[in-house]
């Protein structure tokens, strides 16, 4: 199996799993774990690979252009981190299915849970650097959307909200990082940018480089000053926590640091950057840590400080404390994802997280508690458990380090300070939880034990902590070295997975943290007094603060440039034109290319003289609407005549067709409006309008002129050269539109389509009087729809559609195509229900627009997406020759598909808008049940 169904296969889980949702919680959690165990053992095939120093590729082109292919990659990193999301993901499902109430939404949140575990999977998985951050940027989303899970509490919703914005901000830096990585190396392939680590360390924008990305990966993982946003998206249900905020979500950023490690590390910047920013991490979420009262509080700062222990180890910049990092990552995500759950348990059976009420539970629940302070001694690194051995691997490096004077005592002094707080507050977690008198006023009392299999993940955890503790070269050592291959590159430093090393530094410094976390702890009540000598500082209020003031200031700002004045808006865009164009457009001056002026005949001089005249005019009269109306008509059929004079008959066929729309929108809208208003600007504002059009007007004359009169090369004759041998037509326009540049109509049918349904969206309840007469006093004609017009129109219907029809067919290799045939069938049944009303028609249209829309969008996606099945890029078109009796041979292309799409879709859009707009009055607005709107 490849890798890109490993990680397509949590987003199909989403779509399918809530379908579950009626068949109980044990069903759709069933249903939400086949996609992990599918993945598991998709990926167990490639550990031998693997542990050979192996690394399984699959990539397939995309975006070639940009450098963007969809490339997947699993190495022993990779894998390390896989394992994380699949199984502690398969536990938090079954754990969920138990912590979830009956009335809560259980279809959304296993849906959004498999989300972001395909989002994780995506980018660990992922080989390209663009691609990783779509993942990226996923995961940021999916997570927002789980933490703000409970809608109903504003602390959740304002969590997500802070979670969202600084891990954003900390995405666009990251993608500013990639980017600048991809044009140092010349690809964003990881391979490639792997194997140019001197050359990015050499190139003049690593620090930049170096800055943006592990400001991405700083934020994600909760490092200092950006720390904040986890410990407030605790708000989410536990679930989450124990997922995102323990095991994956956060170690994005540390995978991120792990990734690009033989790229980025091994320089100053590197060391100072890193390991300062994981050093302050480490003691500040220590210290707080310990005087959290909240349950969830207390892990959380407790999970910033582990991160900064990791990052740490990564900015030291050993290949031991790369491995120590990488050892770390595997034990907090164990032990800390077992806590996690305990606390939801505790949570769950007692009502509340507040340690100073939740006290004496181990008489209620022993079992919980035995398994949590496991959890939490390893947490607190005492022997015999996973955290110890990782920590003393922490220990020992920080004694490595050659720093000059007293700067080398630094880093024991600080590994050995965030032991004992470590100790402490791991102390307060089970003594205060579990042991210290009786429980105080619980929302739920008398508090008992979960279901059963509510604790079976967390066992599991507990006992993984257990064995890696006891016997790690068995149970985690073949994975934490190819893992830390990965991440070193392929050079491992000799290092020894054992219980006991002797008796050394890093061990008195373990015994010395460990006895001073129980001194501390014993004198805790000194050390809150101290901590209460200090204000505390609202994380959330200050965030939300600075959110207050930045969206004030961008009102005030939108409030002096959006007044609701269209003139403003036009005056502002037209003088920024010409602000920005001056000073350019001053240097070169006025000039006529080497090509010079073409000669002018006649009959152009007076289409451009009726032209601009009639334009003109337009401008004068716009306060007389119908005479506006009537110039403006004049303008759109000279401009039609200009392209037929120039050779592009499918351009004048589609303006004329589309100025006859536009002209009977514009009568419909005038129907409802006055049609003459008064003088509203003065004569002095109005002399400014002329002056800055005259200016503005002006300088497009002078830069058309010198584009138009010097030599340059277009594209057209690419298009000339290849219309029919790689469209298999000879109309070059319409070649373009259903093949070289299908993408952009089958977008521009989909704008359109959006358009008329938001039209009839807007105009689907609102009814209008129309005025009693035309503005001057003479009353409407009581013959709404005379007799010589329904005589005339009603067969033009037949001779329209006929002409339709042909040019539809033709376009391909003559001037016509689907655009411009759906346009003119438009006009055709627009002139119906302008000659004989409403009702009379729709009475004999027996379909709907929207279904006609639909059906249309589906024929062009359908054409598009069948060139993938003879794995082809989608829209890929073909053509070929029949020949049939009596017609003889001719040629068929498969773009003609499209082309179908495109005229129903314009049909469609076209009389939806128009007729929504049409029955606004309530003489016109009958519904006919057979079709229609």
């Amino acid at each position: 199996m490849s890798l890109p169904l490993v990680v397509l296969l949590p987003f199909l889980g989403a779509i399918a799993a809530p379908l579950f949702a009626q068949g109980g919680r044990t069903a759709i959690a069933v249903a939400s774990s086949v996609p992990a165990l599918i993945a598991l053992a998709a990926l167990f095939p490639h550990w031998e690979a693997l542990a050979d120093g192996g690394v399984v590729l699959h990539t397939y082109e995309w975006l070639p252009a940009v450098g963007l292919s969809l490339s997947f990659r699993l190495d022993g990193l990779s894998l390390l981190f896989a394992l994380l999301i699949l199984v502690i993901g398969l536990l938090i499902i079954l754990y969920a299915r138990y912590y979830l109430k009956e009335k809560e939404n259980a279809g959304k949140f296993y849906a959004l849970l498999l989300c972001f575990k395909g989002s994780m999977l995506g980018i660990v998985l992922s080989s390209n650097l663009l691609l990783m951050m779509i993942f990226w940027e996923l995961t940021s989303l999916t997570s927002f959307l789980l933490i703000s899970f409970w809608t109903h509490k504003q602390d959740a919703r304002r969590g997500a909200r802070m979670a969202l914005a600084v891990t954003g901000g900390g995405g666009l830096a990251l993608l500013a990082g990639i980017l600048i990585l991809g044009n140092i190396v010349g690809s964003f392939e990881l391979d490639d940018v792997l194997a140019a680590g001197d050359q990015i360390k050499a190139h003049a924008m690593y620090p930049v480089a170096l800055t943006l990305v592990l400001l991405g990966a700083f934020t994600k993982s909760a490092q200092f000053p950006f720390h904040f946003w986890l410990p407030h998206a605790m708000q989410a249900p536990t679930p989450v926590s124990a997922y995102l905020h323990s095991a994956t979500m956060v170690k994005a950023g540390i995978f991120l640091m792990a990734r690009l490690y033989p790229a980025l590390a091994g320089t100053e910047q590197w060391f100072y950057m890193v390991s300062f920013t994981g050093m302050a991490t480490l003691l500040l979420g220590a210290y707080v840590a310990m005087f959290k009262h909240d349950l969830k509080g207390l892990l959380a700062y407790s999970t910033v400080s582990h991160l900064g222990l990791i990052t740490l180890l990564f900015g030291m910049g050993t290949q031991l404390a790369a491995v120590a990092a990488v050892f770390h990552v595997i034990n907090h995500a164990i032990f800390k994802a077992s806590l996690f759950m305990a606390a939801g348990i505790i949570d769950h059976e007692t009502g509340t997280r507040d340690m100073r009420r939740i006290n004496g539970l181990w008489r209620y629940m022993p079992h919980t508690a035995t398994l949590a302070m496991v959890a939490a001694s390893s947490m607190a690194g005492v022997p015999l458990l996973n955290g110890f051995l990782s920590k003393e691997m922490f220990f020992a490096e920080s004694l490595e380090l050659n720093l000059p004077g007293f700067w080398a005592w630094l880093p024991p002094l600080v590994a050995t300070l965030a032991g004992i707080f470590a100790v402490a507050y791991s102390a307060r977690f089970i003594h205060d939880v579990f042991f210290n008198g009786k429980p105080v006023d619980l929302p739920v009392y008398p508090p008992h034990e979960p279901p059963r299999y509510m604790k079976i993940p967390v066992e599991i955890l507990v006992f993984a902590c257990i064995m890696v503790g006891l016997f790690p070269a068995i149970s985690v050592g073949p994975l934490l070295h190819i893992a830390a291959s990965a991440t070193l590159g392929g050079q491992v430093p000799d290092y020894t997975l054992s219980v006991y090393h002797g008796f050394n530094l890093p061990l008195a410094m373990s015994f010395l943290a460990f006895f001073g976390g129980l001194l501390m702890y014993s004198q805790r009540q000194r050390f809150f007094d101290f901590h209460a000598r200090f204000k505390e500082v609202d994380e959330k209020a200050v965030f939300e603060a600075a959110v207050l003031r930045v969206e004030g200031f961008a009102n005030r700002l939108t409030a002096r440039i959006e007044n609701g004045s269209l003139q403003r808006y036009g005056l502002l865009l037209v003088l920024s034109v010409i602000a920005v164009a001056a000073a350019p457009l001053a240097d070169v001056g006025v000039f006529i290319g080497e090509n010079g002026l073409s000669p002018v005949d006649s009959a152009t001089a007076i289409g451009a003289a009726v032209l601009i005249l009639c334009a003109v005019l337009t401008a004068v009269f716009h306060r007389d609407r119908f005479t506006a109306l009537v110039l403006l008509s004049v303008v759109g059929l000279v401009v039609a005549l200009a392209f037929a004079r120039f050779s592009a008959p499918d351009l004048a066929m589609t303006q004329l067709s589309v100025e006859v729309v536009t002209i009977v929108l514009l009568m419909l809208a005038l129907y409802y409006m006055p049609s003459w208003t008064p003088l509203e600007t003065a004569t002095p504002r109005r002399a400014r309008d002329v002056m800055i059009a005259l200016v503005a007007g002006t300088g497009m004359t002078l830069v058309t002129l010198a584009m138009l009169t010097q030599p340059f090369s277009s594209i057209s004759e690419f298009f000339l050269d290849n219309s029919k041998p790689g469209g298999g037509g000879t109309n070059v326009v319409n070649v373009i539109l259903v093949d070289f540049r299908g993408f952009d109509t089958l977008g521009e049918i989909t704008v359109l389509a959006i358009a008329a349904l938001g039209i009839y969206a807007m105009l689907k309840n609102t009814a209008l009087t129309p005025p009693p007469g035309d503005g001057q006093g003479h009353g409407w004609t009581r013959d709404a729809h005379p007799l010589m017009l329904k005589l005339i129109a009603r067969p033009m219907l037949p001779l329209a559609l006929m002409v339709s029809a042909y040019i539809f067919l033709r376009g391909h290799n003559l001037p016509g195509g689907g655009f411009i045939a759906g346009l003119i069938t438009s006009v055709a049944l627009i002139l119906q229900y302008v000659a004989s009303g409403m009702t009379w028609t729709q009475d004999r249209v027996p379909f709907k627009y929207h279904t006609v829309i639909g059906i249309g969008l589906l024929f062009a996606v359908i054409a598009g997406a069948g060139s993938l099945a003879f794995s082809y890029p989608f829209l890929t078109s073909t053509f070929g020759y029949i020949t049939w009796p009596v017609v003889g041979k001719f040629e068929v292309a498969s773009a003609l598909v499209f082309d179908l799409g495109v005229y129903l879709t314009v049909i469609g859009a076209t009389l939806l808008a128009l007729v929504s707009i049409g029955r606004l009055s309530p003489h016109s607005a009958i519904k006919s049940p057979k079709g229609g709107v």
